[in-house]
C-alpha cells in the first residue's frame, strides 16, 4: 500500500527523497521504496523519519 502520507509531508516541507534519505540515514531508493508502499521500515527508521518531519507514527504509518 502507497505511503501518501509521507510523501505529502515530505512535499509540505519542500524537502525531496534524497534530503529526508540523508537525514535518517538510509538511501534515496530505500525512501522511494517505503512512498511505493515496496518497503515496510524498521520501527527505528519510522521513529527517525516522523522526528525529520515533525509528525507522528500515527500520522504517517499507522492507520487509525
Amino acid at each position: 500500500m502507497k505511503n501518501l502520507r509521507l510523501k505529502a509531508a515530505r512535499a509540505g516541507l519542500d524537502m525531496s527523497q534524497d534530503e529526508l534519505a540523508k537525514k535518517v540515514g538510509v538511501s534515496r531508493q530505500t525512501i522511494s521504496a517505503i512512498e511505493k508502499g515496496d518497503y515496510n521500515p524498521t520501527i527505528n527508521l519510522c521513529i527517525s523519519i516522523c522526528h525529520v518531519l515533525g509528525r507522528t507514527l500515527d500520522d504517517l504509518f499507522w492507520d487509525g
